[in-house]
């Protein structure tokens, strides 16, 4: 089955299936960006410069801002969520993500 996924409003949202699912306007805290020192950053989305769908998740880069020491830098593929049977399921906002590796 495919599902599109794409950026929308300049970056701002995150669509899978023609619908809004992922906003910039979330804190997500994250282990091992390479942002910045923070053990766990909580990083601010500024815009989505991409997105894709793996076989296990639907991730986006994106250019972002840690909150607690203001390190700023980019994301290539942090995972936000999965694809179900059709269906864009969210990962849990307040869990601690990793990127994941990226290939080049």
């Amino acid at each position: 089955m495919t599902v599109p996924v794409r950026t929308l409003d300049d970056g701002a949202w995150i669509s899978v299936n023609n619908a809004r699912a992922v906003s910039n306007s979330e804190v997500w805290p994250v282990s091992g960006a390479g942002v910045c020192d923070c053990e766990v950053a909580h990083l601010l989305p500024e815009s989505f410069y991409d997105v894709s769908v793996g076989r296990d998740a639907v991730a986006v880069g994106a250019i972002v801002q840690c909150i607690d020491c203001g390190g700023h830098g980019t994301i290539d593929a942090l995972p936000v969520g999965r694809v179900v049977d059709g269906e864009f399921r969210e990962f849990d906002p307040g869990a601690v993500r990793r990127p994941r590796a990226t290939d080049g």
